[in-house]
């Protein structure tokens, strides 16, 4: 049974900086590409970033481009999104999902398997 289990999520101030990591299990890693999604109180969920399996394509939700920086490591079944200079409205709950290897995709329908999440506070 394929399962994500996120961590590193927490409580920052603006313009700090936090690393999530994202551990799979149950499924062959790099036979998916892997994305982050966050969903803010009261708002839909939505793209952050996305990977391809093999890592070699990126892409990034423009809130967020020259911000976070999205990587995997295949050998680990892991998936991390680096996100400095943390803003309020960065604050949500951040998942992430597993999808088809490639191309890149950034829409919530096109992930089969997802995180519990982590929760993100941003204080300004």
């Amino acid at each position: 049974q394929a399962q994500l289990v996120e961590s590193g999520g927490g409580l920052v101030q603006a313009g700090g900086s936090l690393r999530l990591s994202c551990v799979a299990s149950g499924l062959r890693f790099g036979w998916y590409g892997m994305g982050w999604f966050r969903q803010a109180p009261g708002k839909e969920r939505e793209f952050v970033s996305a990977i391809t399996g093999g890592g070699g394509s990126t892409s990034y939700a423009d809130s967020v481009k020259g911000r976070f920086t999205i990587s995997r490591d295949n050998a680990k079944d892991t998936v991390y999104l680096q996100m400095n200079s943390l803003k309020p409205e960065d604050t949500a709950v951040y998942s992430c999902a597993g999808g088809p290897p490639n191309p890149i995709r950034t829409a919530v329908a096109e992930y089969k398997y997802w995180g519990q999440g982590t929760q993100v506070t941003v204080s300004s």
